[in-house]
């Protein structure tokens, strides 16, 4: 018989889970409806050129939030986040035809003495580069 702590038991370094999330200039406007930001350097071209931006760019607490998702999925009902913490590297470009990808690794950077993950380590990237630095979520389990 397997207990809850074995099934969950993993490794410092495994990879938990590998996603890609494509987001638009119409993910913006909905994101900027949800959260009231309305800043024009994440809809309007002119003005993020006006301000020496290479483009419109994706919300940061957007881009915080789609990071965190797969290991939320992963958590499944099993547990919850606790702490999640990161620090913006650099900004995601929303082209306006092709939009931007923003891809997360997920893996396992510290567990307990029985194994069972307590931080999560996130790697996220978009356009080939970094945007998240010490992209970290504390994790508890039921």
């Amino acid at each position: 018989m397997t207990t809850p702590s074995q099934t969950l038991a993993h490794s410092v370094g495994d990879v938990i889970a590998e996603r890609e999330y494509p987001i638009s200039r119409d993910s913006l406007v909905r994101y900027a409806g949800a959260s009231g930001d309305f800043n024009p350097i994440h809809y309007r071209d002119d003005v993020a050129a006006g301000v020496g931006l290479p483009g419109v760019l994706a919300h940061g607490m957007l881009t915080m939030g789609i990071a965190v998702q797969p290991v939320v999925d992963w958590l499944e009902d099993r547990g919850w986040v606790v702490e999640y913490g990161v620090r913006f590297t650099r900004p995601v470009v929303v082209d306006p035809v092709d939009g931007a990808v923003i891809s997360v690794v997920a893996t396992v950077g510290q567990v307990d003495e029985s194994g069972v993950p307590s931080r999560i380590d996130l790697t996220v990237r978009a356009a080939a580069q970094t945007v998240l630095g010490k992209a970290q979520v504390r994790v508890a389990f039921r």
